[in-house]
């Protein structure tokens, strides 16, 4: 992907994001830079974070990547699933309700979300809640929309 533009963000731009991460996700999002980055044929915009792609715009809301969820774990917002569901959901499909094992009560049907494994908490996904969190256990059902995951395009993004 070539870059389109790349600037540094202002100050209140930067509070903002952080402000959203810390609301959403109660991350601390520290760093020395951040830079907005807009990429040809992409439908997203990415916030280099010290160099790195750790946030992206998800339909205008700023939220981690799944490099980013990793590096700064969310304490909510959170969806975890068994050991079955890892290669569906790391490959880019739709969490569903029997791969569910837990699921942050607080979630509400919309919101972003990050998906991560039951067996090291490491984040293979960022995706849309179609449910609430507290109706997201079950026995059949799409639960999260993939939005990003592991492997895809702006895992792979270097700038």
């Amino acid at each position: 992907m070539d870059v389109k533009s790349r600037h540094h963000l202002r100050s209140d731009a930067v509070r903002e994001i952080r402000e959203a991460l810390a609301d959403q996700l109660g991350v601390d999002l520290e760093a020395d830079s951040f830079e907005k980055v807009e990429l040809e044929d992409a439908d997203w915009e990415v916030v280099l974070v010290d160099g790195e792609p750790l946030v992206c715009y998800f339909a205008g809301d700023p939220f981690l990547t799944v490099k980013g969820a990793n590096r700064h774990p969310p304490e909510k917002r959170t969806v975890t699933v068994d050991a079955g569901a890892v290669q569906f959901v790391s490959d880019g499909a739709d969490a569903m309700r029997p791969g569910i094992v837990a699921a942050d009560e607080s979630i509400a049907e919309g919101d972003l979300v990050v998906v991560d494994e039951e067996s090291h908490g490491k984040v293979l996904a960022v995706g849309r809640a179609l449910t609430d969190g507290a109706d997201m256990l079950g026995e059949e059902g799409r639960v999260v929309e993939s939005l990003h995951h592991v492997g895809d395009d702006l895992f792979e993004l270097t700038v």
